[in-house]
């Protein structure tokens, strides 16, 4: 029943089996329903595999219809209610779980094909030649076994006649030993979890019969013999086995810090001295080759780090002197000395360690001299506000990856929307996780866009992506700058999101940002 119903679960965890029984039911083609019913077959076949301890398999839609079976050879039913009806275990079936039916020399294992959220789409129907169930019960005792469900109907076991059965069906004890008319020995169990019930006949002459005190004998002798070998495979190997467990113990108790082998005494045997030799000696190279490994991979971080780092630096420079160029043709005196102070901490903030992480504050405080700095040019028209907790001087990131989020609401969010434009940033940490979110009031992005840029992050591999050229739009040289950089800080300890905001009170779009300062999040 196990196995029947691992495979069963093989063909549910296949989503296309929902889709192909949906279409088949409703199409009014033979071509598609046929198209479809080859598609559920291509899925059985996947789930069988290549061994196949089962007779046939079915698949019924909802109303109990017969739309195809793997092999056709076991002549399924082509109503399924016709199977249930006939047994006492199909009549009381509820429809969860599973039963198990047996007609003739065939159990039908029969399930519902249903989704996660309970929509029952059709009926599964395995059958297990009964021959295949009888041979488990091969073996196991000179007489006959018989098994029987909760309803007295029997399951395995060929011969008994109706009067046992009916007998059999309610013993008064779970387990107990009869002797019946012929003197034959009737043992009974009954599973606690199936409430299924296991009658072994066991004919007198082999329970009482000589072949037992032959059997008692041999076992003696074959124990004695036994005995007597293990005490001389022990003696005879003692000193051989005692330097090899030395051995494997000093093994067990080497770690990644410490992988020098260390032997108490030196063994006697000249082979395993040798191979202790050549054992200390792997242990040495494959510590070389694990401190060379560390600092080859520690360098090569740190310079793809750099490059992603170097990017960044002289966009930010150029478009900031571009704008102080413009506020000194205007002759605001006043405004250069500001934008000259806010770029000074600015590339002060640059060029200190500029390869160094920095704490989530003081990215934030570069955010605030960048956004001076903007607001110069648009004035009254730009709004913005940061915020962010006390723990946020915990949180460790890489220089400049969040300008390049207010860049893009700047440059792009803002084209197509009336002033006055607000870009709010928001800072939060609970337990062990941080958030970070850039939310602006622009017009948003298209869906498609939005699908188009997680792809792009999900399958952006850390920086290896980056071409020269691209433009600082959402998705490109900037953004992915930011996100590449992050991923070589925090691997699988970060997730990234971008949607729309849909409420009376906000438009625009949400760019947020969540790490991990101790678990992986996939």
């Amino acid at each position: 029943m196990e196995q029947q119903n691992q495979m069963s679960q093989r063909i549910l965890s296949n989503k296309d089996i929902f889709a192909a029984m949906e279409k088949s039911s409703l199409t009014p083609s033979n071509y598609e329903r046929l198209k479809q019913i080859r598609i559920l077959k291509d899925i059985m076949f996947q789930a069988i595999g290549p061994s196949m301890n089962m007779k046939d398999m079915s698949i019924y839609d909802k109303q109990g219809v017969l739309l195809t079976s793997y092999l056709g050879s076991g002549n399924p039913p082509a109503i399924l209610s016709s199977m249930l009806d006939s047994s006492s275990v199909g009549r009381g079936w509820a429809e969860t779980g599973f039963v198990l039916l047996r007609q003739n020399d065939t159990i039908s294992f029969v399930r519902t094909i249903n989704d996660q959220n309970g929509k029952v789409y059709g009926y599964l129907s395995i059958q297990m030649d009964q021959v295949y169930i009888q041979n488990l019960t091969g073996g196991i005792t000179a007489g006959e076994v018989y098994i029987l469900n909760e309803q007295g109907e029997q399951m395995t076991g060929t011969g008994a006649s109706a009067e046992l059965l009916l007998r059999w069906t309610n013993p008064i004890t779970g387990e107990g030993l009869d002797v019946d008319k012929d003197n034959n020995y009737i043992t009974h169990s009954t599973s606690p979890n199936t409430g299924w019930i296991t009658y072994i006949i066991t004919p007198k002459q082999s329970v009482l019969g000589s072949i037992h005190s032959v059997q008692t004998l041999s076992i003696l002798l074959i124990t004695a013999l036994m005995l007597v070998s293990f005490v001389y495979i022990f003696l005879s190997t003692r000193n051989l086995l005692l330097p090899i467990r030395k051995l494997r113990s000093q093994i067990w108790r080497m770690n990644y810090s410490n992988m020098n082998l260390k032997v108490d005494e030196m063994p006697k045997n000249n082979d395993l001295l040798l191979l202790n030799e050549a054992f200390q000696d792997l242990m040495e190279r494959l510590q070389q080759s694990i401190d060379r490994e560390k600092v080859a991979l520690h360098e090569e971080i740190m310079a793809r780090n750099s490059a992603l780092q170097a990017q960044i630096a002289p966009h930010f420079i150029h478009n900031v002197l571009y704008l102080i160029s413009i506020a000194a043709q205007e002759g605001k005196t006043k405004v250069v000395s500001d934008m000259c102070k806010h770029l000074s901490d600015s590339l002060r903030y640059i060029v200190s360690s500029p390869y160094a992480h920095v704490t989530l504050a003081e990215e934030l405080e570069h955010t605030r001299h960048y956004l001076s700095l903007v607001q110069q040019k648009y004035e009254e028209d730009l709004e913005w506000d940061i915020r962010a907790d006390e723990l946020a001087s915990e949180i460790r990131l890489p220089r400049l990856v969040i300008q390049p989020f207010v860049e893009n609401c700047i440059e792009h969010a803002f084209a197509n929307t009336a002033p006055p434009w607000r870009i709010q940033i928001t800072v939060k940490q609970y337990n062990d996780l941080w958030a970070l979110e850039i939310k602006d009031n622009g017009e948003g992005f298209p869906p498609d866009k939005i699908r188009e840029i997680l792809n792009r992050i999900q399958t952006s591999g850390s920086g290896l992506d980056q071409q020269a050229n691209r433009p600082t739009a959402l998705g490109n040289m900037g953004i992915m700058n930011s996100v590449n950089r992050l991923k070589l800080m925090y691997n699988n300890r970060l997730f990234i999101n971008i949607f729309n905001n849909h409420t009376e009170e906000e438009h625009g779009a949400t760019v947020q940002i969540i790490g991990s300062l101790t678990k992986e999040f996939y």
